[in-house]
């Protein structure tokens, strides 16, 4: 019995709990009053009411869009009719004492009744601020002209407990079209500024052309000037190897051509030599003591023959050497002229082709004539060493067939030349002054004219040293009659012995 009356208020309890309960959504204030002085205050969250002793009244706290409209025109400062399209986004505050005024005026209502009771309020102070400012900051500064409403309204707003987030200016126009007109100057201002800033632009740009295509025409000119000096100093190039190639080759033909001068002088010595041995092994069968001195005179013949080998030989070299003198003389006129002709092609660029092309030709015309010359000279040494080889294979058949007497009066003729030329130095003395002691000068003259005979014996014995022929022995077993001038005449010599007597 006693648990009855616990659970019927249990069950009570359970009923009220359930009856009385409330949740607030976010954007929604549930205000539960009756008991108490200050209502409570539900903002997303749950709550319990008691039944028949407290109530529950919502208040809308979502944001809310408020469209204020001069609807009339209204004078700005500087006198000018306007009309001001705006829109303000609004809501109540968060806060418990915002709550509790916006409660006193909005409780239970919707947002647009809410929007609604605002307007008007807000229209007002838009009003006012329109009246401050002149049309110009209106228009140009609608920022500023949207934060003057938004603090305005807000000291208003506040008092009913809504807050004021933002304030947007949607349009603005006047009774007479000024707007239009201060558009339409300012339109003009600006296609000015804007055709200003073409023509300048127009004109950068033809400037920044002009430098470019300058830019453009110097690259261009030194690039074909690069390439005019690189094809003049190719020409120039190709000129000096095809001048140094010529020289060789005609120092090659040269050479060459010594080569076979000195072969065939080497074959014909070899012919020789064939020769004599023939003609000493047919003199054997005669007599031994003749072919002996024949293979002396012929071993005479061949020294002359070398020395004048010799002397041809170093002929052709002093020739060829002069030759190379002449070429290296002229190669270095032509590189000379080069030098000159390159310089006249930097002062005459566009002209470089051209010059090269003459300076090519000219170098090879020259080149041409050298080497022909080089050419004809060498083809003259060989026809002259030819000749020389042939002339001494005659002497030498010659010299071969002479016996010892034809060789004795061959001596023997010559022997006044040979004396002539000995006494030829005395004849270009015009004063000998002999100093002496005894005969009173007589002896000194004496013993120049008994140097004669001496003089004479020398050169014969000379000779036969030489020759290893017995000139005496061949004159003895010979017949023949040989007459020897023994006096020898100085002329043109005024000779003079002074003695110490004098």
């Amino acid at each position: 019995m006693e648990l009855i009356p616990i659970i019927a208020l249990i069950i009570v309890l359970l009923l009220i709990i359930v009856a009385g309960y409330v949740k607030a959504p976010p954007d929604r204030a549930y205000i539960i009053s009756g008991l108490r002085r200050n209502p409570r205050i539900l903002v997303g969250r749950a709550g319990i009411k008691i039944p028949f002793f407290e109530r529950v009244d919502k208040l809308y706290l979502g944001q809310m869009t408020v469209d204020i409209k001069t609807e009339q025109s209204v004078p700005t400062n500087d006198f000018i009719n306007v009309n001001v399209d705006a829109v303000a986004k609004v809501r109540i505050g968060t806060e418990p004492a915002a709550i509790q005024l916006a409660a006193k005026n909005f409780l239970n209502k919707n947002p647009e009744q809410i929007t609604q009771d605002l307007q008007d309020s807000l229209q007002g102070n838009m009003r006012e601020i329109i009246g401050t400012l002149s049309l110009k900051v209106i228009n140009t500064d609608r920022d500023s002209f949207s934060d003057q409403v938004m603090e305005k309204a807000s000291r208003d707003m506040s008092k009913l407990g809504i807050e004021i987030l933002s304030c947007n200016i949607q349009n603005v126009t006047d009774e007479n079209g000024l707007i239009n007109d201060l558009g339409m100057d300012n339109t003009a201002k600006i296609k000015k500024d804007a055709a200003i800033a073409k023509a300048q632009a127009d004109r950068d740009v033809a400037i920044a052309q002009a430098e470019a295509d300058k830019a453009a025409n110097d690259a261009r000119v030194t690039a074909q000037t690069e390439i005019a000096e690189k094809n003049n100093a190719l020409a120039i190039k190709q000129a000096e190897l095809k001048q140094q190639a010529d020289t060789a080759n005609a120092v090659a033909d040269a050479a060459y051509s010594i080569q076979q001068q000195e072969q065939q002088k080497t074959i014909e010595a070899a012919t020789v030599n064939a020769q004599i041995a023939k003609a000493e092994r047919e003199a054997e069968l005669k007599q031994k003591e003749v072919v002996v001195k024949q293979q002396e005179l012929a071993a005479q013949i061949e020294k002359q023959a070398d020395a004048e080998k010799y002397q041809a030989e170093k002929k052709a070299e002093a020739e060829l050497i002069q030759r190379q003198k002449k070429a290296e003389a002229a190669k270095y006129e032509q590189e000379r002229e080069a030098d000159a002709k390159k310089a006249q092609a930097e002062a005459q660029k566009y002209a470089a082709e051209q010059e090269a092309a003459g300076i090519k030709a000219k170098y090879d015309a020259e080149a041409a004539g050298i080497a022909a010359k080089g050419k004809a000279e060498a083809e003259a040494i060989k026809a002259k060493g030819l000749a020389e080889a042939e002339a001494m294979e005659k002497k030498a058949e010659a010299y071969r067939k002479y016996n010892g007497a034809a060789m004795a009066e061959m001596m023997i003729k010559v022997m006044p030349e040979i004396a002539a030329e000995i006494a030829k130095p005395l004849s270009q003395i015009d004063k000998i002054n002999i100093y002496e002691t005894g005969d009173g000068g007589e002896g000194g003259a004496a013993r120049i004219s008994a140097n004669m005979p001496i003089v004479m014996k020398q050169v014969f014995d000379t000779m036969s040293e030489a020759t290893g022929v017995d000139f005496t022995e061949i004159m003895r077993a010979n017949t023949y009659d040989a007459k020897v001038n023994k006096n020898v005449n100085i002329t043109g010599a005024d000779v003079s012995v002074k003695t110490d007597a004098q």
